[in-house]
């Protein structure tokens, strides 16, 4: 050895050397690299040069270096290290291939700098008789007084290889993760690998047995990491039409798919053909021997995912034994590029639903501003967020958030659906708290056991707030089951939490149900309102209180003036957890309401004369605000029938409220009645319903909402 440990030493170099002797016996440590002969009689039984051929399955040396990267200390004992030079003072850069020196380089100085270790990469070393030894390498720093690095080296046989590699392949759902580490698992048997996966297999879409001149690859991995030729085809771009019905073709001969091998220059130059498709598959000069393997799903046919190409020296070729093993490897794995398609494809239709249901618009009364950020690729799926805002047909706007329990396929399926019947039911004129009432039913019914608990899913515990903004006395109306309280900034930019009564989430026990309540709070012009999801402000590390208040400090610093959307960015990225776990939704709505001088109202008894001193109101509000002639005579016929329908069929007094949209005149009769007024079938000569039908063709869209005093029929009329 160049190098003792001392029984007290600690450093990683000294820790990786006192291992040694668990996996090296001491024969074969006492004898140098060239007299494998040699060593202690009393230890075990000496380890064969080829590690595939003894029983041992890993070899373990150690590297110390200097700040300088230079080798100060070596372990290199095992027969399986022999003809690497590694001689004290020379740079250890000189151990690797000339193309993986910037990448190494950067990686260890990155060591050196920030004291994280960088564990377990597959890395090929140089020997001296031109032939590379296949390593895992990890980068350890050097304990404090002692400056440098500890690089340790295993050498894995090729059954633990194959096993290792296709353990390090299925930890992922992410397809590019996926692709990228059966790649690196491949540059063992190569200098240049290469994942190029069908680009149905890419976006997550079916994969069918396609013709062979049909087929598109996009290169989903490519390893190593350096600078590469120009027109050659790296990560994410699309190889050339030619290229992708080559390598088609090459791997499904006589209808099968099959691996081949191109042994050199001159074979791979007669089958590429064109220039084109040689700068955009040959890595290199040097690499120009190439092994391609299907990923094939085993099937009647088979389904062909992509390929696989291993690129090496040509005065190395390739042994039977070796493309067994890559055959054997690129099998083994290839469900695993099944399952991220898979996950891709629910992920891309969850993501899709989740994007349809952020709000478009608030209306002209309110502006919106929203951000979905979705958790890692890594986690179960895209979540069962959702925010939404819309103009009502009354003139309000409705803000909704909710989070259902749960991810991926049916946590979107229970949101969509929720969301809709949200929807609905505020546009059909319901208050707050009985949407809720009806959602919290709806997610009982979903729960089941013959629908929810079946198919593995519950949505019970599922969170919802919803808020309405009247644009005229400038008030915000909130009901939230089990949902996080929204924050609202004063103009003046004081941010606290809306003060609401607790309430379990939908869909709770019998026992727990308590009646929705809802709470209505002053949002005067130039207010802002800020509703999220637990995924914003929750981490493990931080109280929910805490969490919330920092919502509010972030979202009090919004200047007036600040664009809104680049305002919801900048409140993500500021809050967002660094290891998000769960997808992060921000709505933020600034209010902006009617002036006082669009609006007007009047509250009348309900006697006989009510239609004519509606009539007369009207009538003198529309002259000053210059109303042309047809607009004024279709708002009076209106405010008539809907006065006269109250005076007749209603009770108690009449409240007449007309407001100046930017599209038109908003007409609002309110009674203390609580009768649903509906078209009937009668013409215009019956003389019940005849009201009605003169709001029907007079006005572009009519409704009835409902209040705790009785209703409002509201109707809009073109200006």
């Amino acid at each position: 050895m160049d190098s003792t440990p001392s029984s007290s030493s600690s450093s990683p170099f000294d820790l990786v050397s006192g291992a040694l002797g668990r996996y090296i016996p001491r024969r074969a440590a006492a004898a140098g690299p060239g007299d494998p002969s040699g060593g202690d009689p009393a230890g075990a039984p000496g380890v064969p040069d080829d590690p595939e051929a003894g029983p041992a399955d890993q070899i373990l040396g150690a590297v110390n270096l200097d700040r300088d990267l230079r080798i100060t200390g070596r372990n290199l004992d095992a027969p399986v290290f022999a003809g690497l030079d590694a001689a004290i003072g020379s740079p250890f850069v000189d151990l690797l291939p000339p193309g993986d020196v910037p990448t190494v380089t950067r990686r260890l100085r990155q060591v050196l700098e920030t004291g994280q270790a960088h564990v377990a990469r597959i890395q090929r070393l140089h020997r001296g008789d031109g032939t590379e030894l296949v390593v895992s390498m990890s980068i350890l720093p050097a304990a404090a007084p002692q400056e440098g690095l500890t690089v340790s080296l295993i050498a894995m046989a090729r059954r633990l290889h194959l096993y290792a590699a296709e353990t390090a392949i299925g930890t992922s759902l992410d397809i590019g993760d996926t692709a990228h580490s059966l790649a690196q698992s491949l540059l063992a048997w190569g200098e240049v690998a290469a994942v190029d996966l069908d680009f149905a297999v890419w976006t997550g879409e079916g994969v069918t047995g396609h013709g062979q001149g049909r087929i598109r690859l996009r290169r989903a991995a490519l390893v190593p990491d350096r600078a590469w030729p120009e027109g050659y085809v790296t990560e994410g771009e699309d190889l050339p039409a030619d290229a992708s019905r080559l390598l088609a073709q090459a791997v499904r001969r006589d209808d099968a798919p099959q691996a081949i091998v191109i042994p050199d220059r001159e074979a791979v130059e007669r089958v590429l053909g064109s220039p084109r498709v040689l700068r955009a598959l040959v890595p290199g000069v040097r690499s120009v021997g190439v092994a391609c393997v299907p990923l094939v799903l085993d099937g009647v046919p088979p389904v062909v995912l992509g390929v696989a190409e291993v690129w090496r020296r040509s005065d190395i070729p390739f042994r039977d034994s070796e493309l067994l093993d890559l055959q054997e490897l690129v099998a083994r794995t290839a469900h695993h590029v099944d399952l991220a398609r898979q996950h891709q494809r629910e992920h891309t239709q969850v993501l899709a639903l989740q994007r349809r249901l952020l709000p478009r618009t608030g209306g002209d009364t309110v502006e919106v501003a929203s951000v979905y950020q979705p958790a890692t690729p890594d986690s179960a799926g895209v979540g069962g967020d959702w925010v939404n805002s819309f103009p009502l047909p009354d003139g309000r706007t409705a803000l909704v958030v909710g989070d259902v329990v749960g991810h991926g396929l049916g946590a979107a399926a229970t949101m969509g659906q929720l969301s809709m019947e949200a929807r609905a039911l505020l546009s059909a004129g319901l208050a707050p708290d009985e949407v809720l009432e009806h959602l919290d039913e709806t997610v009982t019914l979903l729960d089941d056991a013959e629908s929810g608990l079946a198919a593995g899913y519950s949505a019970l515990g599922s969170t919802c707030c919803i808020v309405l903004y009247d644009p005229v006395s400038h008030a915000v109306a909130l009901a939230s089951a089990g949902h996080l309280p929204p924050i609202l900034v004063s103009p003046e930019g004081d941010a606290a939490p809306l003060e609401i009564r607790p309430h379990p989430g939908l869909g709770a026990e019998f026992a727990l149900r308590e009646p929705f309540e809802v709470h209505t709070f002053a949002a005067p012009p130039g207010s802002l309102l800020a509703l999220c999801t637990d995924g914003l402000v929750e981490d493990p590390a931080v109280p929910i209180d805490e969490g919330i208040a920092r919502l509010a400090d972030a979202v009090s610093r919004v200047h007036p003036w600040d664009g809104l959307q680049q305002a919801a960015r900048n409140v993500v990225t500021e809050l967002a957890p660094a290891r998000q776990r769960d997808d992060v939704t921000l709505l933020l709505a600034r209010m902006i309401g009617y002036r006082k001088e669009d609006s007007a109202t009047w509250r009348l008894p309900a006697r006989d004369d009510a239609p004519a001193r509606a009539r007369a109101h009207v009538r003198a509000l529309l002259r000053r605000w210059d109303t042309r002639q047809q607009t004024t005579d279709n708002a009076m016929l209106l405010v008539d029938e809907l006065v006269t329908n109250v005076v007749r069929f209603a009770t108690g007094p009449v409240t007449v409220r007309l407001i100046r949209t930017g599209d038109g005149l908003l007409c609002e009769v309110g009674d203390t009645g609580n009768g649903r007024p509906r078209l009937g079938r009668g013409g215009l000569l019956d003389d019940s319903g005849r009201g009605l039908h003169v709001v029907h063709r007079l006005t572009t869209r009519w409704g009835v909402r409902w209040t705790d005093a009785g209703k409002v029929v509201w109707a809009e009329i073109a200006r």
